[in-house]
């Protein structure tokens, strides 16, 4: 049976974060308001709880589920490394709306799908997304919906698509205009977006010092 947690009150926050915590840490799922829209989340290195959210949204593992982190220093331990580009895309747009992907460091024992040896990383900007992050760690999220269906910009837009596979549902107010982050690849010789969302392409070529076009 699945819990839903007013964030919007103190103390239902509390009760929630902590319930949330304890889930994740117990290989179930969670799903979590972020600054664009509902995640569902589990711990990143359980690769079991990872297959759960890949089976809740009826999704296969050819579509790799991404990484939300709740400070900056953690990425260091995720990566091979964080070059010039990487670094200042996120001291300009972390926490935001920013995914960037990256070789991932080849010692971690996860398994976020067919990833070829990259992660997708991104630092929210929503207080109670980076509360929960801070306490359980990385955490494997991707968009609170089925495949093929809306992205849920409420909490109960999410329960009506995911049900009793969710455990604990954070219920931190409509998400407003559904806007997914942009997307930088950082693993080519070149930068390149794959998505261009609430991040203009411009505002990244101005900040890595790049030519629009060569984002293509």
């Amino acid at each position: 049976m699945s819990a839903v947690y007013d964030c919007g009150k103190r103390e239902s926050r509390a009760e929630g974060l902590s319930a949330a915590a304890a889930a994740v840490r117990s290989s179930r799922l969670v799903v979590l308001p972020t600054d664009t829209v509902y995640g569902i989340g589990a711990d990143a290195f359980d690769s079991g709880a990872v297959q759960a959210l890949l089976r809740a949204k009826n999704r296969g593992p050819d579509m790799p589920v991404g990484v939300l982190v709740g400070s900056w220093s953690t990425v260091d331990g995720l990566v091979l490394g964080v070059p010039p580009q990487a670094r200042a895309l996120i001291e300009a747009f972390w926490p935001g709306d920013l995914s960037i992907v990256l070789p991932h460091a080849p010692s971690l024992q996860w398994n976020l799908g067919n990833s070829r040896g990259t992660v997708m990383l991104r630092m929210p900007l929503h207080p109670v997304a980076l509360e929960l992050l801070r306490d359980v760690g990385p955490m494997a999220v991707s968009s609170a919906n089925v495949s093929g269906r809306s992205p849920a910009s409420t909490v109960e837009d999410a329960q009506e698509q995911l049900g009793d596979s969710v455990s604990v549902y954070l219920d931190g107010g409509s998400s407003g205009e559904t806007v997914a982050s942009s997307i930088v690849d950082l693993t080519g010789d070149k930068p390149l977006v794959l998505r261009e969302g609430a991040v203009t392409k411009a505002a990244i070529a101005e900040v890595i010092g790049v030519a629009e076009e060569t984002l293509d």
